[in-house]
């Protein structure tokens, strides 16, 4: 997996954080209260989840993926995609994210969750509160999460929004949380989409409105704060909370073994 991260012509030189992205957007699926959706399965390969609005693009991801499985046909997908997404994570210098294998892919499209489960970088604070509690997270676990934001970039032919989040988006830290508190934004419109997003003074980073959420609502503002400022907590934290994410809609038995979606 390591091997084919680092791509020259792509982006900032690294396929990591569209790994990420599709390791992410495989987990977040999840539903708490029916107990669908999630990790296991890798359902992703199926419609309609594989037309999400949320995962346009995330075939480059699946593509350079799929020679591993080729060549390591006894791993499952599932267990791929969320170990790549692991890996890449740490290739960016994360510590250390907890991974356990066993994941069980599904054979048809019956278990595929339906589409609109996914985060919207457009929306308010109740539905980062809405998408992020319907995975069983907390505002806490949901502002660092959305750290994860400092890695990659926008994709105006994907999303209509375009650029990046920080100065250096193949590098993992909590810059994403110091330039969202320190930098002057203001709203703007991408040309060429019409999509609305916030530039920073110099135009040389971005944000969504979910982003700017984060500090316009006090309860999660005061965890920007705490981790703007503590990059070895924002750490501990996030290793916690992205391993649980890995573990969305994964059942086990008494020996670790993943039990099949019901």
């Amino acid at each position: 997996i390591r091997s084919i991260l680092p791509q020259p012509n792509y982006d900032d030189g690294s396929l990591a954080p569209i790994v990420l992205r599709l390791a992410w957007h495989c987990c977040a699926t999840y539903d708490v209260q029916t107990k669908t959706g999630g990790s296991n399965g890798a359902t992703m390969r199926f419609i309609p989840e594989i037309t999400d609005e949320g995962n346009t693009g995330l075939e480059i991801a699946r593509n350079a993926l799929e020679p591993i499985k080729q060549n390591y046909p006894r791993i499952s997908y599932s267990d791929l995609w969320t170990l790549a997404g692991k890996i890449a994570l740490e290739s960016m210098g994360c510590p250390t994210i907890p991974w356990k294998c066993g994941r069980v892919d599904c054979l048809t499209s019956d278990k595929v969750p339906p589409n609109g489960r996914l985060p919207f970088g457009d929306k308010a604070a109740s539905h980062i509160r809405s998408t992020f509690g319907r995975m069983g997270f907390n505002d806490q676990e949901m502002v660092l999460l959305l750290g994860a934001h400092g890695l990659g970039r926008c994709h105006k032919k994907f999303s209509g929004w375009d650029g990046k989040w920080t100065q250096d988006p193949i590098k993992f830290d909590n810059q994403f949380y110091k330039v969202l508190l320190e930098e002057d934004w203001q709203l703007g419109v991408v040309p060429e989409t019409g999509r609305s997003q916030y530039y920073n003074g110099d135009k040389s980073l971005m944000m969504l409105n979910t982003d700017l959420e984060l500090i316009r609502d006090e309860q999660f503002a005061k965890w920007v704060r705490v981790y703007a400022y503590n990059q070895s907590l924002f750490f501990k934290d996030f290793c916690i909370v992205f391993g649980k994410l890995l573990e969305l809609g994964i059942e086990r038995d008494s020996g670790e073994n993943v039990l099949l979606p019901t």
